[in-house]
């Protein structure tokens, strides 16, 4: 306990401060408060404004500074969100009334969560600003679904895919041949409205139909849940088994060591988290 402490303060002293009149963009991760780094749970509990968005979990905000003004800034799929414009104003104008402004966002502010567009709009109105990385949901929420983004052997490259573009549809960008042919994991983010054209365009594109799929709901959290399926029908049980959002999708044969993985994590109380929903 003691050695601890001492570590605990040895790595807090090293830490920069939290300047007035800054803005730290800070990745929350997928869910678990366990999650954070260092430097944002600092952030948290320094902030005098926190500006998150839908996808940071209570448990995590429930440790910000008390005195902190919160300012939801939520885009959630279905509802009306506030425009990207508004945010960036948002964080200008409270970190010219002097304050310490947290952008909070779930994952990482650079893996779709358009933090790069943000740090763009400080640049211009002349704020500094600091970015803290956090665990994205592609590899830490897979993780605690007991799947390996890579694996030794069949599981040599990870390719992340947005699954939507701003109409709400698949971009148009996108090269399902050369998707097909990968031979590692595919991992989509905000898919589950467009999973079903997903599998169609791989499979046209030769991916076969039987290739592992599973969809992680709330990844790491106490309402995370996994259904384990396959390409042909992933469409089909995504609406069955009622997947719920947030979620992220991988389509690979690394889904398959789940089976041993997860079920283990759960069996030794390792990742409680893990609860299979069955196909």
């Amino acid at each position: 306990m003691i050695a601890s402490s001492l570590l605990s303060r040895t790595l807090l002293s090293r830490l920069p401060a939290f300047e007035p009149g800054s803005v730290w963009l800070a990745g929350a991760g997928p869910g678990d408060p366990g999650l954070l780094t260092l430097l944002a749970a600092k952030a948290l509990g320094e902030a005098d404004a926190i500006v998150h968005d839908a996808l940071v979990g209570g448990g995590i905000l429930e440790a910000a500074n008390p005195h902190a003004l919160l300012v939801d800034m939520g885009k959630r799929a279905g509802h009306p969100s506030p425009k990207q414009e508004a945010i960036n104003a948002r964080l200008v104008e409270l970190a010219r009334e002097g304050r310490r402004v947290l952008r909070l966002k779930g994952g990482d502010p650079f893996v779709f969560g358009r933090g790069g567009e943000e740090c763009l709009a400080l640049a211009e109105a002349e704020i500094p600003f600091r970015v803290v990385p956090g665990v994205t949901a592609g590899i830490g929420g897979l993780a605690y679904a007991g799947i390996p983004v890579t694996h030794r052997g069949f599981g040599t490259t990870a390719t992340f895919v947005t699954g939507h573009d701003k109409a709400g549809g698949l971009p148009a960008d996108l090269d399902w041949n050369v998707l097909a042919r990968l031979p590692g994991a595919l991992v989509f983010y905000m898919a589950l409205g467009t999973i079903g054209t997903i599998a169609e365009r791989l499979e046209a594109a030769g991916k076969p139909p039987m290739t592992p799929v599973a969809i992680v709901s709330s990844a790491s959290t106490e309402a995370q849940s996994v259904i384990e399926t396959n390409l042909a029908h992933c469409a089909r049980d995504v609406v069955r088994l009622q997947a719920k959002r947030p979620a992220i999708v991988v389509v690979g044969e690394v889904v398959r060591l789940r089976a041993l993985i997860g079920a283990w994590q759960q069996t030794t109380g390792q990742n409680p988290f893990s609860v299979a929903v069955s196909a």
